[in-house]
């Protein structure tokens, strides 16, 4: 596709796990018990993947707008109050290290969930094939997101789609420690059940771990079999301090 923006991963240097180091924190996880922590509650939270000082390091990004291709004004768009960034394709190597380890763990769990729901299941063994696929569609932009909130700031329940073709989980990482750094600011997931009242999730991202959280819908049990069930996530009101994180989703915009 032409003009397509450059995917050279990894470009930036920042201390953080090489690619080696973030598979073995990734594999040391319980995924069959992150599964099922999904198919119950459409999030599940990770063992540490960041040591703290890593956690700083990429938060201290924020200030390094080279790093970003834009940056939004959540009042400005009425997304809620507070900004965040999306990284340029040459993304610090612990970000892009993070992602390629998270994706074929993912992998699996999106496929049985499309199964569940009869809907196809696009997306190819390599995350670099399933990228290709959403810039040949037209989704060339870069979807990795660094935030940052303030004492006041919060985020209003949303969905990260961008196209037609989207991954149907996603990973935030807390940067920074809650009850420390910053107050309020829980992470919200709110789910849609069919014919009955929706429901409301909320979890405390503990520095350094991952909550994996379902992307646009998931499947849960009704009268009829399976049916897709709406998410939306957001952030609560942080109350004090500064809180970042990092957003890691696996379809490009």
């Amino acid at each position: 596709m032409s003009g397509r923006a450059p995917r050279a991963a990894g470009a930036v240097t920042t201390p953080g796990p090489d690619a080696a180091a973030a598979r073995s924190r990734v594999d040391a996880a319980d995924w069959s018990e992150l599964a099922t922590e999904l198919d119950a509650h459409g999030c599940a939270l990770t063992p540490q993947l960041l040591a703290p000082e890593e956690c700083r390091a990429l938060a201290a990004l924020y200030a390094d707008t080279a790093l970003f291709r834009s940056t939004v004004d959540m009042a400005r768009h009425r997304f809620g109050s507070g900004q965040y960034r999306y990284f340029r394709h040459e993304l610090p190597a612990p970000v892009a290290a993070l992602r390629a380890a998270l994706y074929p763990r993912l992998l699996p769990i999106a496929r049985d969930w499309a199964d569940r729901l009869g809907r196809p299941a696009p997306w190819p063994d390599r995350l670099e094939d399933w990228i290709e696929q959403c810039h040949a569609a037209g989704q060339a932009k870069s979807s990795q997101i660094l935030l940052r909130y303030e004492s006041g700031d919060w985020n209003a329940l949303h969905r990260d789609l961008f196209g037609d073709l989207v991954f149907p989980l996603q990973v935030v990482v807390g940067l920074d420690t809650q009850g420390t750094d910053y107050t309020g600011g829980e992470f919200l997931l709110v789910e849609q059940r069919p014919r009955a009242q929706s429901r409301g999730t909320v979890t405390v991202l503990p520095q350094g771990h991952g909550l994996v959280f379902t992307t646009r819908d998931r499947p849960v049990r009704s009268s009829r079999g399976w049916s897709a069930a709406p998410v939306r996530h957001g952030v609560s009101t942080v109350r004090s301090g500064l809180r970042h994180s990092l957003g890691l989703v696996f379809h490009d915009a």
